[in-house]
């Protein structure tokens, strides 16, 4: 691989930065370990809560995102409607604060989580998103749900793929999202091919329990129209302006 194919240079403005979170682990996770037959998939799991683990894994989440500055950065939080994802959303990314100032993420004991209120102080903006759900199920209570198949691996790539199309309607530069192993490894998949394999692994080996992995996205179909906010026209103000080297000596 020549230092030209193997690297890729594209215009800053056509670019966000997404911070990708898999949920910690839920009661649907210890399930699986405990029953391998499928049993885990029941509606009974299907919007399951975090775990004592899951809260332990999110509070270390949490000290990273903070340590790290990251949380200083991330200027939208956009996670699944479920309860495992909103409940590590608003554990990595909100504060636990008994104060009543603002409006609480989370209240305290939601989920029967023992946890108290985590408060949205200086937190980014939060939007619950239906496109980077759970796999879609056959259930009655699941409104997305079409009754004459479960969600392919094929489909649930496509609403990925669609997912990362909605991000570029919005402003924001860097993200973070908060969703689900499965989402997560079928979206991925369909990127990398043109890089080293181990770079195709950094971006699409399956991820643990509340593991954050940062990519850069970029847009080169032209999907976003927004301006760049760090380049400079020059010529100002204008002047004699001839090419240094044009091809011609004469013109050096």
């Amino acid at each position: 691989m020549d230092s030209v194919s193997g690297q890729g240079l594209y215009p800053l403005h056509r670019s966000k930065t997404i911070h990708l979170v898999r949920h910690a682990q839920g009661l649907h996770n210890v399930a699986r370990e405990k029953d391998q037959s499928g049993a885990y998939t029941s509606p009974e799991f299907f919007d399951a809560q975090l775990t004592p683990l899951g809260w332990q894994q999110v509070d270390s989440l949490h000290k990273h995102v903070e340590s790290s500055g990251l949380s200083k950065r991330i200027e939208l939080v956009v996670v699944s409607p479920l309860l495992r994802t909103m409940q590590t959303a608003v554990g990595v990314f909100g504060e636990e604060d008994e104060i009543d100032v603002l409006p609480p993420l989370m209240l305290a004991n939601t989920g029967n989580s023992s946890r108290p209120t985590i408060s949205s102080l200086n937190c980014p903006p939060f939007v619950a998103m239906e496109l980077c759900r759970e796999r879609l199920i056959e259930s009655d209570a699941d409104d997305l749900w079409n009754d004459y198949a479960r969600e392919t691996n094929k489909e649930l790539a496509a609403r990925g793929l669609k997912f990362l199309n909605w991000l570029w309607t919005r402003k924001e530069k860097e993200i973070a999202v908060i969703t689900h192993s499965a989402f997560l490894l079928h979206t991925l998949d369909a990127f990398g091919d043109d890089c080293h394999p181990f770079v195709k692994s950094e971006i699409c080996r399956q991820f643990d329990n509340c593991e954050l992995r940062s990519l850069i996205i970029v847009d080169k179909s032209m999907i976003s129209s927004d301006p760049s906010t760090t380049d400079y026209p020059g010529r100002i103000p204008p002047g004699i302006d001839a090419p240094s080297d044009d091809g011609d000596e004469e013109n050096l």
